[in-house]
């Protein structure tokens, strides 16, 4: 089973680009995520006010913000204001990569990397997400960061991960933010100099999207913790909680 489903689980809006449905994918005991309760995203300060209108038939209840403070400082935060939502802000890390030197590393070491210091730093908050989505009355909820590629894919990893979705169907669904930063990158190009200008001037490993990244976090966590759902619950995520987050979430 690939990550690409019977149905479009792409939300198109106008100015958030990576706003995907996390529905329909099978787990190991023969069960499948439920389509239109969890949802995955970039940027939800973008959001304009057709964007609006197109989420809210969503019924979005829980809204996970896992950018800094800074950068919510600096971009803004959900509108919950005009879309009311329980809105969640758990930084997962403390700085973001524009201070992190490449040195010309490729895109998979690098990342591989990155997403290794992320859960050491943010283990705690990841958990934390995965309680919150878990509790009664969150879902339908939505988790992002700011480009919805590498916090973001983390914390689907460790979700899907922790239901039972297998390894190959997780890499999948990391893969599927290649497009979604194809179409940012095209969007910012056409609309938003500032945006682009600032892309341009990035390392292109921090932008990339590489399936080989998040196979090799996968690889790491079972060779320490013997599954993804032993990990979660190393980190402090109760039974009761995964087997709660599993009625909400899996048919």
């Amino acid at each position: 089973m690939s990550a690409n489903a019977i149905f479009d689980r792409v939300i198109e809006l106008e100015a958030v680009h990576n706003f995907r449905d996390m529905g329909d994918y099978p787990t190991a005991d023969g069960r499948r995520t439920q389509p239109r309760r969890l949802y995955r995203a970039d940027g939800l300060d973008r959001l304009t006010p057709a964007d609006i209108e197109t989420l809210r038939p969503l019924g979005l209840h829980t809204v996970i913000d896992l950018r800094t403070l800074g950068e919510i400082e600096l971009r803004g935060r959900f509108p919950f204001e005009e879309l009311p939502v329980a809105w969640h802000h758990l930084p997962v890390v403390d700085v973001t990569w524009e201070q992190v030197d490449t040195a010309g590393r490729a895109a998979a070491e690098f990342l591989h990397e990155q997403y290794t210091s992320m859960l050491a730093y943010g283990e705690p908050l990841f958990a934390a997400a995965i309680r919150t989505l878990a509790l009664p009355g969150a879902l339908p909820g939505v988790f992002h960061c700011a480009a919805g590629k590498d916090r973001t894919g983390i914390l689907a990893a460790l979700v899907l991960g922790a239901l039972g979705v297998p390894h190959d169907v997780i890499i999948a669904d990391y893969a599927l933010t290649q497009a979604g930063m194809e179409r940012m990158r095209r969007w910012a190009e056409a609309t938003n100099p500032e945006m682009m200008a600032k892309w341009l001037a990035m390392p292109a490993v921090h932008m990339a999207a590489e399936p080989a990244a998040i196979a090799a976090v996968l690889d790491d966590i079972c060779a320490a913790h013997g599954t993804v759902r032993d990990y979660v619950r190393s980190l402090g995520v109760p039974a009761a909680a995964l087997a709660d987050l599993e009625d909400q979430l899996l048919v």
